[in-house]
């Protein structure tokens, strides 16, 4: 962390993505700045991003189809962190995502925390379909294009084993998809078929082919597979009307949302297979005949097709530049907090006055749900949007409701952890630390979304204590 003067700070982050076909690993620079000007309230926003320093693309490493290699995925970050000249304790914010059918594996959760244990303290763990494709669709420029254009864009980020989808208007998230649709879902080697996924086995037989490991390998057959896979996929973006094939295609769900996109853009191992030709199945996959099929789809060829910022790489930059998020200036906190990882979110409501007379009850309802499906005496943060331009005495009985409520509810040495949407962090903090006084720590920051059922990390405070580095993620590993 380097401080450039009083306006503005260094950081460093990593990004490393372990996906279905290939693991890598970027650094990259960010230079946060005060805004607020001087005499005023700071107001730290992220002004740059740069990416410093590109891994080389491994496959990821399997002991067996359910098992990832997990001492050879750490001797490659080791690798590459020394190749970089970087150290964890350099970095002050990244995140460590496992992608596609990786994620299924069974010690999947096991290996991704195992790294982000080695990357450093401040690298955290993620895992979700619906954030990896935010993080691709990012990655990708998609959202930048998205606000540029002021056009709703979809990214569709194919990849070995899933494609990640998300809709992108003005900059903002509109919806996300994942469908088990990508390059390595057939596996080829010496002239024969050597794997078949499950719902790819299901899709043959619908569209009236078959294909099974053994076979000899068969262009015109597989062509015909693929030709119905990037037909599924102009389906999912709302392109063609679904037919009966979207549904059991889909790894988590479908696109809701009723707006169609009027820009596309593609990323992943497969988009950047787009401009390859020679060998099909060089990389004993049907990655590129994929890649051709979606190229010479008509309904993709009338959908004002834009070339991606980012392809092979566009999650694992995802992952380094986007998945932080900094926190409101106004906040209060104990010192030696820090950091803090994979917090469950436990949500209330407080958005107008006359929600803070039953506050505790709702706080008392949400853990008792929480602790119905994960067991007593987790740390767990409590999420409230918070009112705009609440009085004195309305803070005081915000924190007087919280304050009785959770020491009931929580453990004596568990962290009373508030997280606010509305920019009243320091208010309320100072409010319950009052009240506390030393029996436990508190951390109470603002500017903040997030839902029941997300995660929170919470690095060390950054821009001489001002603000801190704050990743919201879902932690699912679709084992």
């Amino acid at each position: 962390m380097e401080m450039k003067d009083m306006q503005t700070e260094e950081i460093l982050s990593a990004g490393i993505d372990i996906g279905t076909s290939t693991t890598q690993l970027v650094f990259s620079r960010m230079l946060l700045q005060n805004t607020g000007g001087f005499g005023k309230i700071p107001q730290i926003k992220v002004i740059s991003k740069e990416v410093i320093y590109r891994s080389q693309v491994y496959f990821t490493p399997l002991l067996s189809r359910e098992e990832i290699d997990g001492k050879w995925v750490d001797r490659i970050i080791k690798k590459e962190y020394r190749k970089a000249g970087m150290k964890p304790a350099d970095l002050s914010t990244g995140a460590v995502i496992i992608t596609g059918e990786t994620s299924r594996k069974k010690n999947a959760e096991d290996v991704v925390e195992a790294i982000a244990d080695v990357a450093g303290d401040f690298v955290m763990a993620t895992a979700g379909a619906d954030l990896e494709s935010v993080l691709a669709g990012k990655g990708a420029g998609a959202a930048e294009l998205s606000r540029k254009t002021e056009k709703i864009v979809a990214n569709l980020d194919i990849g070995g084993g899933t494609t990640n989808i998300c809709l992108f208007e003005n900059g903002n998230v509109l919806d996300t998809a994942c469908f088990d649709i990508g390059g390595r879902l057939v596996k080829v080697a010496d002239g024969k078929i050597t794997y078949v996924a499950p719902k790819i086995r299901w899709l043959s037989e619908q569209i009236g082919l078959e294909i099974a490991e053994g076979q000899n390998v068969e262009v015109k057959k597989l062509k015909v597979l693929t030709d119905a896979m990037a037909e599924i996929l102009a389906e999912a973006v709302g392109l063609k009307d679904a037919d009966v094939f979207i549904e059991k295609m889909k790894t988590n769900h479908a696109i809701t949302c009723q707006k169609k996109p009027e820009l596309i853009t593609f990323s992943g191992g497969v988009a950047s297979c787009f401009e390859e030709i020679g060998e099909l199945f060089r990389y004993g996959d049907i990655g590129v005949l994929l890649a051709q099929s979606i190229r010479e789809n008509p309904i993709f060829q009338k959908g004002n097709v834009c070339k991606a910022k980012e392809t092979m790489r566009a999650t694992v930059i995802g992952a380094g530049n986007y998945s932080m998020n900094i926190s409101g200036s106004t906040i209060e906190y104990t010192e030696d907090t820090f950091p803090l990882k994979n917090i469950p979110i436990v949500k209330i409501a407080l958005e107008q006055p006359e929600d803070i007379a039953d506050l505790d009850e709702k706080l008392h309802r949400a853990m008792q749900i929480y602790q119905e499906s994960r067991g007593e005496g987790r740390q767990i943060a409590i999420a409230m949007k918070g009112l705009k331009c609440p009085s004195f005495a309305q803070i005081q009985e915000i924190a007087e409701k919280l304050t009785e409520q959770y020491d009931r509810e929580c453990e004596p040495d568990n962290v009373l952890i508030i997280v606010l949407e509305e920019d009243i962090g320091k208010a309320l903090g100072q409010a319950l630390h009052h009240r506390i006084k030393n029996r436990r720590k508190i951390i109470c920051i603002d500017g903040i979304y997030c839902e029941s059922g997300d995660f929170v990390d919470l690095g060390e405070p950054i821009v001489s204590g001002k603000v801190i580095p704050v990743i919201v993620k879902t932690l699912i590993f679709n084992g």
